[in-house]
């Protein structure tokens, strides 16, 4: 496999969100704004990058009856270091996510990267299945919240779009909203990938 396929395989063919269907439980609580759908994104996609990194470098000297808790160490560790790093630079968007980036130490995908792919491959590799699921994982959530913030509030990024002349659908921001709008989202990827597929 190519590095191109390597890296676009976690945007396109396994996107953790929209066709793994993994990590739903951050997916779905706060992409209630665009601007929290792309913190939760970027704060796992570097949380993978650099799990990958170090377990691609360690697994061979780990026994294999401790490799996940071992795994889960290292995850948790970069875990930290972003929850501080988004304590002390960004408090308003620490006071969104709350809870979920804590959460990020067990996100499915993160520890199903960590044991399928960068425990087994180089350096290299890991880092571009880092980079490329990471940019996923961000694309899908910024994707949901921004049709979430739009039809929800009526916003993007806190800027008006429709200037107050069609009322939001608040059922957009609730959590039923997010279900719709993952769901029609996951059936669109579907439908176009079929169509792709009758294409060739």
């Amino acid at each position: 496999m190519s590095a191109l396929d390597e890296f676009s395989k976690g945007i396109i063919k396994e996107n953790p969100v929209l066709r793994v269907l993994l990590g739903f439980c951050p997916t779905l609580a706060v992409t209630t704004t665009a601007i929290n759908g792309i913190g939760m994104g970027v704060a796992t996609a570097f949380v993978l990058l650099c799990s990958n990194i170090v377990i691609s470098i360690i697994s061979k000297a780990i026994p294999d009856k401790v490799r996940i808790p071992c795994y889960i160490v290292v995850i948790a560790t970069f875990v930290t270091i972003v929850d501080l790093l988004i304590k002390a630079f960004s408090p308003e968007l620490n006071k969104a996510l709350g809870i979920f980036i804590p959460l990020i130490v067990v996100n499915c995908i993160i520890l199903g990267r960590a044991e399928a792919f960068a425990s087994k491959n180089n350096i290299f590799y890991s880092i571009l299945d880092a980079l490329g699921m990471g940019a996923g994982f961000t694309l899908a959530l910024f994707i949901l919240a921004s049709i979430r913030e739009i039809l929800g509030n009526g916003t993007i990024f806190g800027m008006s779009v429709f200037g107050g002349s069609i009322p939001p659908v608040l059922v957009f921001i609730m959590p039923p909203g997010a279900f719709l709008t993952l769901g029609l989202m996951i059936a669109g990827v579907v439908v176009i990938e079929k169509k792709m597929e009758a294409g060739r």
